[in-house]
């Protein structure tokens, strides 16, 4: 995790002056991965005392808008927010819990992932979201896909 410093790095690299608020964003952003607008929130206010929700919202902007943070919205979920950008990579999210992981993108001609030709538009990224349940929210050790795959069963 990046100090205060590295932080001030950034935002100077993206061109954005340094503020109180962006780096408390930044930093939580950082701290905890997919992390929903309110948990950022509380944990700005957690660093500064006092920042309006607005402030927040417009922090996440900016930083959404200069590549320095993700934002990302599995359906029926709330907007998350990450700070690992520029890369190819997924989610899974759990279907119990709304917990949400990391996945390093496929390589290869993966046919789904491969937008059909023509239609007019220029692809320069697909968002993938894999929907399962975590090991925490399994209610048996059978309903993880490794041990099905053990079993020989789908």
């Amino acid at each position: 995790m990046p100090d205060a410093a590295e932080l001030e790095r950034v935002l100077r690299s993206a061109g954005l002056r340094v503020t109180r608020p962006r780096l408390a964003v930044l930093d939580a952003v950082h701290a905890h991965p997919h992390v929903d607008t309110e948990t950022l929130i509380a944990a700005a206010r957690a660093r500064l005392g006092a920042v309006s929700h607005q402030a927040v919202y417009d922090v996440l902007a900016v930083l959404t808008e200069r590549g320095l943070v993700r934002r990302i919205q599995p359906q029926g979920s709330l907007a998350r927010y990450e700070a690992r950008v520029g890369d190819d990579h997924h989610h899974l999210v759990c279907r119990s819990c709304g917990a949400i992981t990391d996945v390093d993108g496929a390589t290869g001609d993966v046919l789904c992932l491969t937008p059909p030709v023509g239609g007019g538009f220029l692809v320069d990224s697909a968002e993938v979201f894999y929907w399962g349940r975590c090991r925490s929210c399994a209610t048996t050790p059978a309903d993880l896909p490794e041990t099905r795959a053990q079993r020989g069963t789908p």
